[in-house]
């Protein structure tokens, strides 16, 4: 084809933000036709690499992209962007180059310029199928791939993105793609936070004029939109030869906002590379590169030193033998207290479970699939869980106390195959387009099951005659449990079985939990551990959203139901039942006397608060104990040695428990955690545990998990303590609250018990503001007589509290209420707090927090 122009090559003019002018240059290759074009490449050119990174960008970009990554680049990592044909700052010929043409381009180039060794392929948008053309073709050297925002296939049943449907459209290509820069500005655009005009500057720079933007048009024709496309075939040929890579290791980098490659197409990818590891950045869009740091993941990735360690494994029953040991059993295994107070035995949950993991494997549920269940505590729950992992199915579980937003964010996250629901979780799903084919938990009408898109029931599936196959095994995935999101955004914790079943055996070994015991459960999750540990259950008649709600005659209506000897609720419910202990009837008060053992955890909770609650558990042994998410318990302690216990910066939660071990990573100056572990008394930093029951891992968070897992093995919390001489574990709040002041690290939560201890204080918060070193300590409280509007405190009130926290609090705010997290209605939101009170103090309003 004669070109119908020629622009030659030239290498980017200087000062666009963050590119180095010593990493251009022009590359003359000689195609296999006899053509010879020239390319701009970027290239750091470090000599005798270890690794070479080949980074190919899609549309419309150019070598730009990859500033970052060369910036930040090792010693002995070569990185080489390139400028495709037609775009960037390489040779322009108007020439429609098509898919197989621009692999074909990219091997001749990497031939001229003799890349030999180890290569990992990094690429984005139409850059993936392109660079998947070349790694597949050269096997022998290809040392990775790593992809971000990019598809190879149209999944079926879905149509292409709408945004390029309609740019596809007759007298609108052009217009926006050619005669105008609306396409790379309306991409570039999509980013958040919005880049810099430095940064949208660099990106535009190439393509100042509408004959170097015809390939940006060009490359939006030559997206497959039907078989009859001429790209098709390659297209195709590239999914399909994507089995070739099953041992090739493989990086998803993915903005899940991307109005063009959504999540859609990273599921197809994973479906693809299976032993994929993925980080899901959430809020980012396509530029994924310039809405959040890719360099450090990706860098972490290909460090040698990530390979993991065998994690301590212990062989253990089953999650469903109690089902089967009680099979026959009259004891009763579930109560409800809501509506018509139904219950259930083992011997009846046991032929439910195995009835429902028959229905649902009879429907398509397959081991492996992912199961959300969006049903409150209740026998429909009990069951709906254990049928599932019956049959292998692996659990996505979200409090509902996140809110729609959460759930939604969660949802789309975990991506769950099927989803089973009460109706109101089903029209939400419905009206918010959560993942999941439908399964609704009561009968409905064939309009109610059309309106809702529901497959069918669990009562109907109930019915089946079949049988299934034996327990999951140790190593499958059990569940992915999503964090409360009180320190950030909820992350979705993964769980295989033998980890689950350590932590039931933990809990039942340390507290000798048997079945003789009978446990009220004000906190929901808890109650789901009954069945696996043999135990009879009840959640009580409350909102499990709202734990701060629980009333003291409804604890006390379930303790007597079941004849209760083991309490589990959230320092907020527990509040509350103190509150409302004087409508406690005789009987709830003779039910509370047979407890034996009480457990409140999930937030630090006050000394006062125990005591009270001990009044009313007489004969309870109250223990808190210490943990996450991602493992629980870690440590406990109980009321007596509370209050024997002294001298620590923080709340004592305890000893380690057998068989885990806790070490402090110390603080520099600043409060980062940088030291090496240690078990040495005194040391403040972060804690880090290792135990047979911590979590796998995060959902489709590979660098979350990789960070939290230094060392290998080891889970970083994110909570900030010390050990004391006697070994026990204090706690003193999160990293990311630390006060970083003038004179050294202060951890927050000492600091609050202390106003929460004058008596008009009801809860408290104290926050860092100002600039990282130099930052000064800020009260805000609720007070016990409330207030209307927040206000800056009397000066006695401020004395008092400088009084009795012996520290130069800057001001102290009061406030109506402070935010606190929906699951334990306990955890402030500190870092909202400190924001708040930070722009109040710069002269800001004092507007509701």
């Amino acid at each position: 084809m004669t070109p119908s122009f020629v622009e030659p090559a030239r290498r980017p003019p200087p000062g666009l933000d963050g590119l180095d002018p010593s990493w251009s240059r022009l590359v003359e290759v000689g195609s296999g036709g006899g053509d010879e074009h020239t390319w701009h490449v970027l290239d750091n050119g470090v000599d005798d690499a270890r690794l070479t990174l080949l980074c190919v960008h899609g549309n419309p970009s150019w070598s730009y992209l990859w500033r970052k990554l060369i910036a930040g680049a090792p010693r002995d990592v070569r990185v080489i962007a390139v400028d495709q044909l037609e775009m960037g700052y390489s040779e322009r010929t108007g020439e429609m180059r098509g898919l197989a043409t621009r692999i074909d381009d990219l091997t001749e180039l990497t031939r001229e310029m003799a890349l030999t060794g180890p290569v990992v392929t990094v690429a984005h948008d139409w850059g993936g199928p392109i660079s998947l053309g070349w790694a597949q073709r050269h096997l022998d050297q290809l040392a990775g791939v790593v992809l971000m925002n990019t598809a190879v296939h149209q999944p079926a049943g879905s149509p292409a993105p709408a945004a390029i449907r309609a740019v596809r459209k007759r007298g609108i290509l052009r217009r926006v793609t050619v005669d105008t820069s609306a396409f790379i500005s309306g991409a570039v655009e999509m980013s958040r936070p919005r880049p810099s005009a430095e940064i949208r500057r660099g990106f535009r720079a190439p393509y100042d004029s509408p004959r170097r933007r015809q390939a940006i048009a060009h490359f939006v024709e030559d997206i497959p939109l039907d078989a009859g496309h001429p790209s098709a075939a390659t297209l195709d040929a590239v999914a399909a030869g994507m089995d070739a890579l099953a041992d090739t290791p493989a990086l998803l980098l993915w903005g899940p906002n991307d109005k063009v490659f959504s999540d859609l197409y990273l599921h197809d990818l994973e479906h693809r590379l299976p032993h994929a590891d993925v980080h899901r950045f959430v809020g980012a869009s396509h530029f994924v590169s310039e809405d959040v740091d890719i360099v450090g993941p990706l860098y972490d990735w290909l460090d040698p030193s990530t390979e993991p360690n065998p994690r301590p494994k212990l062989d253990r029953r089953p999650l469903g033998a109690a089902l089967y040991d009680l099979s026959r059993s009259a004891q009763p295994a579930v109560l409800e207290m809501a509506g018509e107070g139904d219950s259930i035995d083992f011997a009846g949950l046991s032929r439910r479970v195995e009835k429902l993991a028959t229905g649902l494997r009879e429907f398509g549920v397959r081991p492996g699939d992912r199961v959300a269940l969006m049903v409150p505590p209740s026998i429909d729950l009990t069951v709906a869980m254990y049928a599932c992992w019956r049959l292998g199915a692996v659990l996505v579980l979200i409090d509902a106390g996140l809110g729609p937003k959460g759930m939604t964010r969660a949802l789309a996250s975990s991506a769950p195959d099927h989803l089973i629901g009460i109706n109101r979780a089903l029209m939400a799903a419905r009206v918010l387009r959560w993942p999941g084919r439908r399964f609704s938990v009561a009968p409905l009408s064939r309009a109610q099951q059309r309106g809702l898109g529901v497959a069918t029931d669990i009562r109907s599936l109930e019915l089946s005659r079949a049988s299934v196959p034996d327990y999951a095994g140790d190593d499958d995935v059990a569940a992915v449990v999503f964090t409360s999101g009180a320190t950030g955004p909820s992350k979705g914790v993964v769980y295989r079985h033998h980890q689950v079943q350590a932590q039931r055996d933990v809990l039942m070994d340390l507290y000798q939990i048997s079945s003789d015991d009978r446990l009220v459960a004000a906190f929901a999750p808890f109650a789901l551990y009954g069945p696996a540990m043999g135990v009879s259950s009840v959640v009580p008649d409350m909102d499990v959203t709202a734990p701060g709600t629980l009333d003291a005659t409804v604890l006390g209506a379930a303790a007597v139901a079941i004849d209760a000897t083991l309490v589990f609720a959230s320092p907020a419910a527990l509040v509350n039942v103190v509150k409302t202990a004087g409508d406690l009837t005789a009987d709830q008060h003779r039910s509370f006397e047979k407890i034996r053992l009480l457990l409140s955890a999930g937030a630090p909770v006050r000394l006062s608060l125990l005591q009270s609650v001990s009044r009313l558990f007489p004969n309870a042994s109250i223990h808190t104990p210490y943990g996450m998410t991602e493992a629980l318990p870690v440590a406990d302690i109980s009321l007596l040695e509370i209050e024997e216990a002294s001298g620590g910066d923080g709340v004592c939660v305890g000893l380690p428990l057998p068989m885990i071990d806790v070490r402090i990573s110390g603080f520099d100056d600043v409060g980062v955690a940088v030291g090496e572990l240690t078990a040495e008394p005194g040391v403040v930093g972060e804690v880090v545990v290792r135990a047979p029951h911590i979590r796998d891992g995060y959902d489709r968070l590979w660098h979350t998990e990789y960070k939290a897992s230094q060392p290998d093995g080891w889970h970083r919390s994110g909570d900030v303590g010390h050990l004391d001489d006697a070994g026990r574990l204090w706690i003193g709040g999160r990293t990311g609250h630390v006060i970083s002041t003038v004179k050294g690290p202060v951890m927050p939560v000492a600091v609050e018990q202390a106003i929460e201890d004058l008596p008009d204080i009801e809860l408290a918060a104290v926050v860092g503001v100002g600039p990282v070193g130099t930052q000064q300590l800020v009260a805000v409280a609720e007070l016990s007589v409330g207030v209307r509007r927040a206000r800056q405190a009397d000066s006695e009130l401020q004395r008092r509290v400088r009084d009795s926290t012996g520290r130069d609090v800057a001001a102290v705010l009061v406030v109506p209420h402070l935010p606190v997290d929906r699951r334990h209605n306990s955890k402030i939101d500190r870092t909202r707090v400190a924001t708040w009170a930070g722009s109040v103090l710069a002269g800001g309003r004092m507007r509701r927090l």
